[in-house]
Protein backbone atom coordinates (compact mmCIF):
# COMPACT_ATOMS: atom_id res chain seq x y z
CA UNK A 1 0.00 0.00 0.00
CA UNK A 2 1.32 3.37 -0.96
CA UNK A 3 2.08 5.47 2.55
CA UNK A 4 2.83 9.10 3.57
CA UNK A 5 5.24 10.40 1.74
CA UNK A 6 4.37 9.30 -1.98
CA UNK A 7 2.34 11.14 -4.05
CA UNK A 8 -1.47 10.65 -4.85
CA UNK A 9 -1.94 8.45 -7.96
CA UNK A 10 -2.83 10.62 -10.87
CA UNK A 11 -6.92 9.83 -11.28
CA UNK A 12 -9.86 10.54 -13.53
CA UNK A 13 -13.28 8.91 -12.33
CA UNK A 14 -17.01 10.30 -12.56
CA UNK A 15 -18.70 10.97 -9.85
CA UNK A 16 -22.68 10.45 -8.84
CA UNK A 17 -23.36 12.42 -11.25
CA UNK A 18 -21.84 10.94 -14.26
CA UNK A 19 -18.99 14.22 -13.89
CA UNK A 20 -15.23 13.53 -14.57
CA UNK A 21 -13.44 14.43 -11.22
CA UNK A 22 -9.57 14.09 -11.77
CA UNK A 23 -6.67 14.45 -8.70
CA UNK A 24 -6.01 18.06 -10.24
CA UNK A 25 -9.27 19.31 -9.11
CA UNK A 26 -7.56 19.62 -5.72
CA UNK A 27 -4.03 21.01 -6.24
CA UNK A 28 -3.70 23.99 -3.65
CA UNK A 29 -6.28 22.19 -1.15
CA UNK A 30 -6.23 19.32 1.45
CA UNK A 31 -8.30 16.01 0.49
CA UNK A 32 -10.38 13.20 2.44
CA UNK A 33 -10.63 10.50 -0.38
CA UNK A 34 -12.30 7.60 1.50
CA UNK A 35 -12.55 4.19 0.41
CA UNK A 36 -15.92 2.10 1.55
CA UNK A 37 -16.68 -1.54 0.37
CA UNK A 38 -19.97 -1.14 -1.25
CA UNK A 39 -22.95 1.45 -1.63
CA UNK A 40 -26.15 1.10 0.29
CA UNK A 41 -24.66 -1.15 3.35
CA UNK A 42 -25.04 -0.06 6.93
CA UNK A 43 -21.25 0.86 7.21
CA UNK A 44 -20.84 3.07 4.42
CA UNK A 45 -24.04 4.29 5.03
CA UNK A 46 -23.13 5.54 8.47
CA UNK A 47 -19.55 6.85 6.83
CA UNK A 48 -21.59 9.09 3.98
CA UNK A 49 -24.26 10.48 6.73
CA UNK A 50 -21.23 11.09 8.72
CA UNK A 51 -19.30 13.26 6.09
CA UNK A 52 -22.25 14.63 4.76
CA UNK A 53 -23.38 15.59 8.64
CA UNK A 54 -19.81 17.34 9.21
CA UNK A 55 -19.49 18.92 5.81
CA UNK A 56 -19.79 22.85 6.38
CA UNK A 57 -16.66 21.50 9.40
CA UNK A 58 -14.63 19.96 6.39
CA UNK A 59 -15.71 23.09 4.18
CA UNK A 60 -15.01 25.48 7.10
CA UNK A 61 -10.99 24.18 7.34
CA UNK A 62 -10.85 23.97 3.40
CA UNK A 63 -10.88 20.32 3.20
CA UNK A 64 -12.81 18.43 0.48
CA UNK A 65 -14.04 14.76 0.87
CA UNK A 66 -14.61 12.23 -1.99
CA UNK A 67 -15.98 8.58 -1.33
CA UNK A 68 -14.90 5.94 -3.70
CA UNK A 69 -15.72 2.52 -4.22
CA UNK A 70 -16.24 0.23 -7.38
CA UNK A 71 -19.98 0.32 -7.61
CA UNK A 72 -21.31 2.17 -11.11
CA UNK A 73 -22.23 5.91 -11.32
CA UNK A 74 -26.18 5.10 -11.35
CA UNK A 75 -25.46 2.89 -7.73
CA UNK A 76 -24.10 5.90 -6.45
CA UNK A 77 -26.84 8.01 -7.63
CA UNK A 78 -29.40 6.30 -6.29
CA UNK A 79 -27.38 6.13 -2.58
CA UNK A 80 -26.50 9.74 -2.30
CA UNK A 81 -30.48 10.28 -2.98
CA UNK A 82 -31.23 7.82 -0.84
CA UNK A 83 -29.73 9.73 2.09
CA UNK A 84 -29.52 12.85 1.10
CA UNK A 85 -25.21 12.90 0.35
CA UNK A 86 -24.19 16.34 0.06
CA UNK A 87 -20.19 14.27 -1.09
CA UNK A 88 -19.11 13.41 -4.37
CA UNK A 89 -18.96 9.28 -4.73
CA UNK A 90 -17.17 8.35 -7.51
CA UNK A 91 -17.21 5.42 -9.07
CA UNK A 92 -13.69 3.27 -9.53
CA UNK A 93 -15.44 0.15 -11.79
CA UNK A 94 -12.35 -0.94 -12.89
CA UNK A 95 -10.60 -0.74 -9.40
CA UNK A 96 -7.91 1.16 -10.66
CA UNK A 97 -7.23 3.80 -8.23
CA UNK A 98 -8.10 1.23 -5.54
CA UNK A 99 -5.14 -1.44 -7.34
CA UNK A 100 -2.96 1.70 -7.60
CA UNK A 101 -2.87 2.42 -3.99
CA UNK A 102 -2.58 -0.88 -2.72
CA UNK A 103 -5.52 -1.18 -0.84
CA UNK A 104 -6.55 -4.74 0.42
CA UNK A 105 -9.52 -7.17 -0.33
CA UNK A 106 -11.60 -8.36 2.88
CA UNK A 107 -14.28 -11.20 1.70
CA UNK A 108 -18.15 -10.77 3.44
CA UNK A 109 -21.00 -13.08 3.39
CA UNK A 110 -19.05 -15.05 0.05
CA UNK A 111 -18.19 -11.50 -1.93
CA UNK A 112 -14.43 -9.56 -2.37
CA UNK A 113 -15.40 -6.28 -1.20
CA UNK A 114 -12.16 -3.44 -0.94
CA UNK A 115 -11.11 -2.53 2.66
CA UNK A 116 -12.39 0.66 3.82
CA UNK A 117 -9.44 2.35 4.15
CA UNK A 118 -8.72 6.49 4.11
CA UNK A 119 -6.33 8.33 2.88
CA UNK A 120 -5.02 12.31 3.62
CA UNK A 121 -3.72 14.31 0.66
CA UNK A 122 -1.51 17.35 0.85
CA UNK A 123 -2.22 20.78 -1.37
CA UNK A 124 0.73 19.42 -3.71
CA UNK A 125 -0.91 16.02 -3.80
CA UNK A 126 1.24 14.26 -1.60
CA UNK A 127 -0.41 11.41 0.96
CA UNK A 128 0.07 12.85 4.44
CA UNK A 129 -1.76 9.98 6.21
CA UNK A 130 -3.03 6.67 5.54
CA UNK A 131 -5.68 4.89 8.00
CA UNK A 132 -6.62 1.55 7.04
CA UNK A 133 -9.70 -1.04 8.23
CA UNK A 134 -11.49 2.27 9.74
CA UNK A 135 -14.36 2.19 11.74
CA UNK A 136 -17.02 4.35 9.86
CA UNK A 137 -18.04 5.38 13.65
CA UNK A 138 -16.52 8.64 14.24
CA UNK A 139 -13.96 8.61 11.21
CA UNK A 140 -14.98 12.42 9.93
CA UNK A 141 -14.03 13.83 13.12
CA UNK A 142 -10.37 12.21 13.58
CA UNK A 143 -9.71 13.29 10.14
CA UNK A 144 -10.84 16.81 10.74
CA UNK A 145 -8.79 16.39 14.12
CA UNK A 146 -5.18 15.18 11.96
CA UNK A 147 -5.54 17.18 9.55
CA UNK A 148 -6.07 20.23 11.60
CA UNK A 149 -2.70 19.16 13.37
CA UNK A 150 -0.93 18.37 10.20
CA UNK A 151 -1.73 22.12 8.81
CA UNK A 152 -0.56 24.07 11.95
CA UNK A 153 2.89 21.93 11.80
CA UNK A 154 3.25 22.96 8.42
CA UNK A 155 2.41 26.57 8.66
Amino acid sequence: MLSAGNPFPNFSLPNQDGKITRLSDFTGQWLVVYFYPKDDTPGCTIQGKSFTATKADFDVAGIKVIGVSADDVASHKNFCNKFAFTIDLLADTDSSLMKALGIGQVEWKGMKFWERTSFVVDPKGMIRKVYEKVSPEGHEKVLLDDIESMKAKAA
